[in-house]
């Protein structure tokens, strides 16, 4: 990953046990990684989310999917069933 992304990341995306349970958010915010991508994968604009959400950034969003895009490289295997009509 560029350098630039990682300073990103590390400078926006926090993991602390006292907020959220320990989910990574958005620094200074209860907003989570996972709520972002929720949103995006269900559809909603890069600013629809900032409208939303005015404390958010859009570099914190760009963050949000650079970290998830990062922890998917993990050696873990994501089963998913084959839907059945």
């Amino acid at each position: 990953m560029p350098k630039n992304k990682e300073v990103m990341m590390s400078k926006l995306i926090i993991s602390n046990p006292k907020i959220m349970m320990g989910k990574p958010v958005i620094k200074g915010t209860r907003i989570t990684v996972e709520l972002i991508l929720e949103k995006l994968s269900s559809g909603e604009s890069v600013a629809q989310i900032l409208d939303e959400h005015p404390r958010l950034t859009r570099e914190a969003i760009q963050a949000s999917c650079a970290f998830a895009a990062e922890a998917l490289k993990a050696d873990v295997v994501y089963p998913v069933e084959e839907a059945t009509v």
